[in-house]
């Protein structure tokens, strides 16, 4: 049941993002050939008007094939003759529809699964009843500096977009160590140096308590874009650790690893609610990382053909189609090279056990 739940999440990733350049070169009178969604050979096929729709056996990608993409064509309704402008919509397109995708899946988790409206900002400490009934503090934090209505800013440079940005941090806390702490205090940037995050009457990290706002459509937008934020933000982070080669070799997943966590989760999780929400929490961070992956400035990506875009408005001439399509055909390989090495990483990873 986990691999077809980790099966649909995928396809609707990747149609979604298919689904964004087909619908912007249909409205942009660009002349499409075939809108497939998986690869390889052919499960069901319709054609309907000039388009074939198609769906293929290897649940692992999907694709929107226009007139004259790569080549020079004579037809008026190629991707190639139509306007610039209209080029680029049609490349932004499908990682704009993961962004979305991903926005409402963070909308439907704030709706559905949090009682309020999570921030980041302190409302109250950790406090202990004293013998002569008396209450006072058990919170480092609320000694070492924080305060009630901070807000918090970055911890050790770290910034915090979201209650999730918290959750990450504290995941790697040790309790007792000192640090360095920038909060939002009555509308200004304040520094705090050496704050402890300690609960000394149980030993725990959370000494402290946030605000959860109440839900309307104005604080569940907010919290889903906050957290947006903070997905975004790790992504970049991973993105920039793989470029500059401080990724481990183990840290590379491919589509089967994607799916394997996402069959571990559903099967792993408590309950249906809980699996829907931890689905729909992956699902986010993933069609977030296609995105923002699609827009890099990378031959054979969208973010590489919107380079070639950004070249052409710049010279007021396109570059000639085959230099272009040798450009293309060079980033596909290595990216091709690279999703076989995370497959093998993946395979290999679920052989082992590791």
């Amino acid at each position: 049941m986990g691999i077809i739940i980790a099966i649909i999440v995928f396809g609707l990733i990747v149609t979604v993002h298919e689904f964004g350049h087909f619908i912007c070169a249909k409205l942009s009178g660009i002349k499409v050939l075939e809108f497939s969604v998986g690869m390889g050979p052919k499960l069901l096929q319709k054609k309907k008007g000039e388009t074939k729709y198609s769906l293929r056996a290897l649940p692992i990608g999907g694709y929107c094939a226009m007139e004259g993409e790569d080549t020079t064509n004579s037809d008026p309704r190629s991707f190639r003759n139509a306007k610039l402008w209209k080029r680029m919509i049609v490349l932004v397109a499908g990682a704009m529809m993961n962004f979305v995708l991903g926005f409402v899946a963070l909308v439907i988790m704030v709706c559905v699964f949090e009682k309020n409206a999570p921030t980041t900002v302190v409302r109250d400490f950790s406090k202990i009843r004293n013998e002569d009934q008396s209450i006072s503090y058990s919170s480092m934090s609320y000694e070492t500096g924080l305060q009630v209505d901070d807000k918090f800013i970055s911890i050790d440079g770290t910034k915090v977009f979201s209650d999730i940005d918290l959750v990450y941090i504290f995941d790697t806390l040790i309790p007792g160590e000192a640090h360095t702490v920038v909060v939002k205090r009555n509308g200004e940037k304040v520094t705090l140096e050496n704050v402890v995050f300690e609960n000394t009457a149980d030993g725990s990290k959370y000494d402290f308590a946030i605000y959860g706002k109440k839900k309307n459509p104005l604080t569940v937008l907010k919290v889903s874009g906050d957290r947006f934020m903070t997905m975004s933000h790790v992504i970049g982070l991973s993105l920039k650790q793989l470029f500059t080669g401080n990724m481990k070799k183990d840290d590379v997943s491919g589509p089967v690893g994607v799916v394997s966590v996402i069959s571990d989760t559903a099967e792993q999780s408590r309950s249906v609610s809980e699996a829907i929400e931890n689905i729909l929490y992956i699902m986010s961070l993933i069609t977030i990382n296609v995105g923002i992956f699609n827009l890099l400035p990378i031959p054979g990506l969208d973010g590489g053909r919107l380079l070639f875009c950004l070249i052409e408005l710049v010279r007021r001439k396109p570059v000639k189609p085959e230099h272009e399509g040798y450009v293309h055909l060079a980033g596909m390989v290595l990216l091709f090279s690279l999703m076989i090495f995370a497959t093998y990483n993946d395979i290999v990873r679920l052989v082992t056990g590791g």
